[in-house]
């Protein structure tokens, strides 16, 4: 372990950027739950073990038109739930790194939470592939595209924690009046609207093109092979000349050449910013 971590901190003291990834394992150590299989969910969402629904059932757009009052509570409550979680010292490391570099940083991340943002990322240099629960949509369609879900309020959703249900009133379309619902990507998903993602993949597409020759370093944080998009995404980064660094308690594997850490993210970050420092 002690030879990996100094690998990884002499490759990030040569990087001339750096492209950081992230998975929900990222935010665990902030005290966000992880979902890791139903037990895992039902752990942290008893009720949902009552009803025998599972994260998979749960994160469907069906329930916005079925029943919206069970849909907004399991998002809502998580839209209160991540407003309200301080991000851990280790988003603080990165960002650190990555403004030391001379050609900045990027984010690739899975995560719908907006930590990065709240640790205080700039917002154009983060991709959110499966979108961000502080984005609305509108189920009707009716064109208004992407709005933001209240910023103002930390808990813009009232949700009664015994059943899981939303009560009081519900987001809704500010242009038609129709049940909103998080522009994310859920489970079978055709009428998620990837507009906002795209645009935020085409500005991460002109950064590697405008830093491509340079020395890159790639550190991933806690992305499973379960849902691997963020995992894919980086090990095909780092091909031919970038440096990737997995950091991954459970899943840690990497191509040949590369650096694997089977450990939690702030630890691992803490450690490598040890030696850097």
């Amino acid at each position: 372990m002690h030879r990996l971590i100094n690998k990884a901190a002499e490759a990030i003291r040569r990087a001339d950027a750096l492209l950081i990834g992230a998975g929900a394992g990222m935010g665990v150590d902030s005290g966000l739950p992880d979902f890791r299989g139903n037990q895992g969910f039902w752990r942290a969402y008893p009720p949902y073990a009552k009803l025998g629904l599972s994260f998979i059932e749960m994160a469907n757009p069906d329930w916005f038109s079925r029943d919206p009052q069970l849909g907004w509570g399991f998002y809502g409550h998580r839209l209160g739930l991540y407003r309200t979680t301080v991000p851990h010292r280790g988003f603080q490391i990165l960002r650190k790194w990555g403004e030391r570099m001379r050609h900045g940083f990027f984010v690739f991340t899975s995560n719908v939470d907006g930590q990065f943002q709240r640790a205080g990322f700039p917002p154009d240099a983060i991709v959110e592939i499966h979108g961000a629960i502080d984005w609305l949509q509108c189920t009707a369609g009716c064109g208004i595209g992407i709005f933001e879900c209240d910023p103002a309020n930390p808990q813009p959703v009232d949700v009664d924690e015994q059943t899981m249900r939303a009560v009081g009133k519900l987001p809704c379309c500010p242009r038609c009046g129709a049940t909103a619902r998080p522009n994310i990507l859920m489970f079978g998903d055709w009428d998620w609207d990837e507009r906002r993602t795209g645009e935020q993949q085409q500005r991460l597409n002109r950064w590697l093109q405008e830093i491509r020759g340079a020395n890159l370093a790639i550190v991933e944080c806690g992305s499973g092979q379960t849902i691997s998009t963020v995992r894919r995404f980086c090990e095909e980064v780092s091909r031919p000349d970038g440096t990737l660094i997995r950091i991954n308690p459970r899943e840690a594997e990497v191509p040949a050449g590369h650096i694997g850490i089977a450990a939690g993210a702030l630890e691992t970050l803490q450690a490598i910013d040890a030696i850097i420092s």
